[in-house]
C-alpha cells in the first residue's frame, strides 16, 4: 500500500519510527517558519509538521497545500513538545516530522466545510454526497452500518440460517404500496416489478425446505416520502419453518439486545422487551407504534362524562365517539398562546378544538376544587366529576390535562401527536435509551371506507389464529391475525407474521379481499400451486436496517445512514435521477411519451 500506517493508530510508543501516511488535508496552519497540517483518512487524524530545517523541499511543497488535497507524507514519529498535546485526538501525543511529500491530487474549494459539522442545506449535501461522506459523522454512520449488518450475518449464521439472494426483477403483484415497474425489451408491452419485499419468494424458500432463510434485502416502494422513508431501502429479511410467534420474537429480542450491547454499549435497553396487544397500545397510546420511553398515557373519561351537559363531550358521545386526554406534569401555568399552539396541532388533525384543564399550582387543598381549576368545562362538570377526572389522570396540583372529544380514530391521532410533541417540549426522551416493544394480536382485516371492502391490515399472506378461522364466514372485524410488530422509540422497525401455508385458506383470504378465481390464478397462480406441494407451517419478519441504524445513531432522518439516498422528492440530486431517456431507448422498450406527458 501507499502507506505504512493509518492516520488514527500512531501513539507515543511509535516515537522514532519512520512511517508513511496518506490521506486528505483536514486543516492547514502556517506558523511562520513551520507549516502544520492535520492529515485525515478513514481511521483518524495525525498532525504533520513541515520544518525547512528538516526538509526544505517538503516544506516548499507544503506551502501549496490547501484543505482536501490528497497526499502522501514520509517522516518520523515524534512526541509533541510538552504543553502542545491534543487530548481530543487519540494521536494527540505525537506528530510526524515530514521528510518527503507527494501531492496525488489537488482539490477545488468544497461547497461546504468538511472539517466542521455545521448545518448546510440538505440538497447541497446530497448533490455533493461524496464530500459529505468525508465528514466524521457520516463516516462513522457508514462504519457502524457495516458493523450492524456484519453482526446480523454472524448472529444468524451460527444459528443455522442460510443467506439466499432473491431476484430484483419480479412479477408485479398487489402487496400494499405502489410498485416500481421495469419495461421489458424482449417482451413488448410486458413489465417486471422491483420487489416491495421478497414476500412470496421467501415463503417459496420454506416450501423448498430451506427452513431458516435470511437476506440483507433491497426493497422498493413508490410511495410518498418522509424522514424515515426512502423509495429504496434495506431490510433484514427472515423466514423460518416449523415455528411459532414466540420463536421469532425471542430470536429478534436476543439479536437486537446483543447487537446494541456489543456495538453501542453506552445505549441502554428496557429488558425484557415489553409485549402489548394491538388493542392495548391503541387504547393507551393512540397508535400502534408508541414511544414508551415516557408516560403521558391516554386516559378515557367517556363513561364518566356521558351524562354531562357540556356540549363538546355530549355531542361526541352521542355520535358514538370518545372523550380521552393526557396529563402534562407541571404545565398548569401554560399561557393562552401555548395552549393555542397545541390546539392548532389538534385542529390540523381534524379536531374542532381542544379542552384544557389546568389545576392551578397555588390554592387550598381543602377548598372547592372547581375554583382551583382553570377550564371552560369547569362549570359544566362540578366538583365531584372534577375530582374523578383528576383521579383517573393521576393528576397533581400544577398539572395540565388536555382532552379531545370526537370519533375514536381522530381522537387517537390527535393525542398521539400531542403526546409526542409534549415529550419533546418537556424533554422526556432519554437520548441514550432504545425502548423496544413487541405489538401483537392485530386485527386480520380493516375496513376500507373508500372502496367499501376489506383490506389486510398486514398483508394477504398473514394467517388468522386457528380459533378465529370460523369467523371468516361470520364476523371479519373480530378475527385476530398472527401478526406482530417490533416498535422502537415511536418508530415501527418491522412487521412480521405467521403465514398461511394451505391453498384453501389462502384462496379464502384472497376471495374476502375481492379477488376472483381468475385474478387469483393470474396474479398468484404459481404461488398457490406451490402451497399444494407440502408447504410447512412457517413465519417471518423483516426489520428495517436503515430505520434501526437511524435510531442507533440518533440521526434525524434515514438519509443520514444511507450512502447515496434520494431527497424527499425522490430525486437523486447528485446523479440527476430520474431523468429522460433517448427516443432510441424508448423504441427498444416499445414505449412512447405522450404529448401531454412531455408538457408536464
Amino acid at each position: 500500500m501507499l502507506k505504512t500506517h493509518n492516520c488514527g493508530e500512531l501513539r507515543a510508543a511509535n516515537t522514532g519510527q519512520s512511517v508513511t501516511l496518506a490521506g486528505w488535508v483536514h486543516r492547514r496552519r502556517d506558523h511562520g517558519g513551520l507549516i502544520f497540517i492535520d492529515l485525515r483518512d478513514k481511521e483518524g487524524i495525525t498532525q504533520v509538521v513541515f520544518n525547512p530545517e528538516i526538509s526544505g523541499d517538503a516544506h516548499s511543497i507544503a506551502t501549496e497545500l490547501r484543505n482536501e488535497y490528497v497526499l502522501q507524507v514520509k517522516g518520523e514519529v515524534s512526541k509533541r513538545p510538552s504543553g502542545t498535546e491534543n487530548s481530543k485526538l487519540p494521536t494527540g501525543e505525537i506528530e510526524i516530522l515530514a521528510k518527503a511529500i507527494q501531492i496525488y491530487n489537488s482539490s477545488k474549494t468544497p461547497p461546504f466545510y468538511i472539517n466542521e459539522e455545521v448545518d448546510v442545506d440538505e440538497n447541497l449535501l446530497l448533490k455533493y454526497r461524496y464530500l459529505h461522506l468525508r465528514r466524521s459523522g457520516m463516516r462513522d454512520n457508514m462504519i457502524l452500518r457495516h458493523k450492524v449488518i456484519k453482526f446480523m450475518r454472524d448472529f444468524l449464521d451460527v444459528r443455522g440460517f442460510v443467506e439466499v439472494e432473491t431476484p430484483i426483477l419480479i412479477k408485479s403483484t398487489p402487496e400494499g404500496a405502489r410498485d416500481y415497474v421495469v419495461p421489458s425489451r424482449l417482451h413488448a408491452g410486458k413489465f417486471y416489478a422491483l420487489p416491495q419485499s421478497p414476500q412470496q419468494l421467501k415463503q417459496l424458500l420454506m416450501v423448498a425446505g430451506m427452513e431458516k432463510y435470511y437476506q440483507i434485502a433491497r426493497c422498493f416502494r413508490d410511495e410518498d416520502l418522509r424522514a424515515d422513508r426512502q423509495p429504496e431501502f434495506t431490510q433484514l429479511d427472515l423466514e423460518m419453518s416449523f415455528v411459532t410467534e414466540e420463536d421469532i420474537l425471542s430470536l429478534c429480542e436476543e439479536m437486537f439486545t446483543s447487537l446494541v450491547e456489543t456495538l453501542t454499549p453506552d445505549i441502554k435497553l428496557i429488558k425484557p422487551f415489553p409485549r402489548l396487544s394491538y388493542a392495548d397500545v391503541i387504547s393507551r397510546y393512540g397508535t400502534d407504534k408508541p414511544d414508551i420511553r415516557y408516560g403521558l398515557e391516554l386516559k378515557d373519561i367517556s363513561s364518566l362524562v356521558s351524562d354531562s351537559e357540556f356540549i363538546v363531550f355530549k355531542s361526541a358521545i352521542q355520535a358514538k365517539g370518545v372523550v380521552k386526554g393526557i396529563c402534562l406534569p407541571g404545565c398548569a401555568n401554560y399561557t393562552h398562546k401555548q395552549i393555542e399552539e397545541l390546539t392548532e396541532i389538534a385542529r390540523g388533525l381534524g379536531a374542532k378544538g381542544l379542552i384544557s384543564m389546568a389545576w392551578l399550582p397555588d390554592g387550598d387543598d381543602a377548598g372547592d376544587l372547581s375554583t382551583q381549576v382553570k377550564s371552560v368545562a369547569t362549570k359544566h362538570l362540578g366538583t365531584a366529576k372534577l375530582k374523578e377526572i383528576f383521579k383517573i389522570f393521576e393528576a397533581q396540583r400544577g398539572d395540565l390535562i388536555l382532552i379531545a372529544a370526537g370519533s375514536e380514530n381522530i381522537v387517537h391521532k390527535i393525542l398521539d401527536e400531542l403526546r409526542r410533541e409534549m415529550a419533546k417540549r418537556l424533554q422526556l426522551c432519554p437520548s441514550n435509551l432504545m425502548a423496544f416493544l413487541f405489538v401483537t394480536d392485530f386485527p386480520l382485516f380493516e375496513w376500507n371506507e373508500e372502496r367499501k371492502g376489506w383490506d389486510s391490515m398486514h398483508h394477504m399472506f398473514t394467517a388468522p389464529f386457528d380459533e378465529d378461522v370460523p369467523l371468516l364466514d361470520s364476523d371479519l372485524s373480530k378475527i385476530r391475525a398472527r401478526h406482530y410488530d417490533i416498535v422502537c422509540n415511536g418508530f415501527e422497525l418491522s412487521s412480521g407474521s405467521i403465514r398461511i401455508h394451505t391453498r384453501d385458506l389462502q384462496e379464502k383470504i384472497f376471495s374476502i379481499l375481492g379477488y376472483s378465481k381468475e385474478e387469483m390464478e393470474d396474479k398468484f397462480g404459481g404461488f398457490l400451486e406451490a402451497l399444494e406441494y407440502g408447504a410447512p407451517p412457517h413465519g417471518g419478519i423483516a426489520p428495517g436496517i436503515d430505520r434501526f441504524i437511524m435510531l442507533l445513531t440518533g440521526s434525524k432522518t434515514i438519509r443520514d445512514v444511507i450512502a447515496f439516498p434520494k431527497n424527499q422528492a425522490a430525486i437523486d440530486v447528485m446523479t440527476d435521477a430520474p431523468s429522460h431517456i433517448s427516443n432510441l431507448q424508448l423504441d427498444e422498450l416499445h414505449l412512447r411519451i405522450t404529448e401531454q406527458e412531455n408538457q408536464a
